[in-house]
């Protein structure tokens, strides 16, 4: 039989406390502290892609939940308005990494940019101006260009707050997460992250098809967060970030598989939703 997420939580005190009532409460209590010192204080596996410690549990989660961050890149966009319009139906929140120049890209973007400043479901991050052109191995190549990249997306998009996603790569600069997937945007990395960028990359992504819709259905989706979780892969124990795009949300069948996989995970009662500025360690001051 397939392992699911909440079998898991059995062995892991995840879902045991429901089933002990007030007569052992304390003990339940003692016990899923022990638990989350255990699990802050595990030792990362050589081969594991985050060269730092692992971050110490969150303790506002409350032991029996995860943490899902919903994240959309390429804002505003195709499928924009959509993705607003499944937020505002499931009153799920999520953060929008925006690319500078599609906010200019057309009146519908712009547009498109006002809704996403005015929603209090949505918080807005920096996904670049350019988004390298398209053109990533030579854009990574001039670390200042990075910068001075984002530096433009900061003052035109008016976000202060400094967290950022790079374009065509999963990287991640905090203070107590470092994960390069390619060694040759390395440097650059770097760089963003002495500029004061806390970078944030993903732990799953629905990626498109050739078509440019969701490829496969919420359900497989499903799946992988509960694999990520039971097999322990977050970067941050009990977060996972989860990423897609504005623009794969155009057609009814991407709309809607979305729409079913935050109902699903709403559902389940087993998870919470947060804005990535919420994310462990995420507004400390650099090092």
């Amino acid at each position: 039989m397939t392992k699911t997420f909440g079998e898991k939580s059995l062995k892991k005190t995840f879902l045991g406390m429901f089933a002990l009532m007030s007569a052992t409460s304390i003990l339940c209590n003692s016990c899923n502290q022990k638990k989350d010192k255990k699990e802050s204080e595990k030792m990362i596996h050589k081969n594991h892609p985050v060269a730092k410690a692992v971050p110490k549990i969150d303790e506002t989660v409350p032991p029996d939940k995860r943490v899902i961050y919903l994240t959309f890149d390429d804002g505003p966009n195709h499928g924009t308005e959509n993705l607003l319009k499944i937020l505002h139906k499931r009153n799920v929140c999520a953060t929008a990494f925006l690319v500078g120049k599609h906010a200019y890209g057309s009146k519908k973007q712009q547009q498109d940019l006002q809704l996403l400043r005015k929603d209090k479901l949505i918080e807005l991050a920096n996904h670049s101006f350019t988004h390298a052109h398209n053109k990533y191995t030579d854009f990574y190549k001039n670390p200042v260009e990075v910068v001075h990249d984002f530096d433009t997306a900061k003052d035109s998009l008016k976000l202060y707050d400094k967290i950022a996603r790079t374009p065509g790569r999963n990287i991640w600069r905090l203070n107590n997460i470092t994960v390069t997937d390619l060694k040759s945007s390395g440097d650059a990395a770097n760089s963003l992250k002495k500029a004061g960028y806390k970078v944030i990359g993903w732990d799953l992504e629905w990626k498109p098809t050739n078509r440019m819709v969701l490829k496969g259905n919420h359900e497989a989706m499903l799946k992988k967060v509960d694999s990520i979780f039971f097999n322990d892969l977050e970067k941050t124990s009990r977060h996972l970030v989860f990423l897609t795009h504005d623009q794969y949300l155009t057609d009814a069948d991407s709309i809607n598989e979305l729409d079913l996989f935050i109902e699903k995970l709403q559902k389940s009662n087993r998870f919470v939703f947060r804005k990535i500025s919420e994310y462990p360690g995420i507004n400390e001051i650099l090092n």
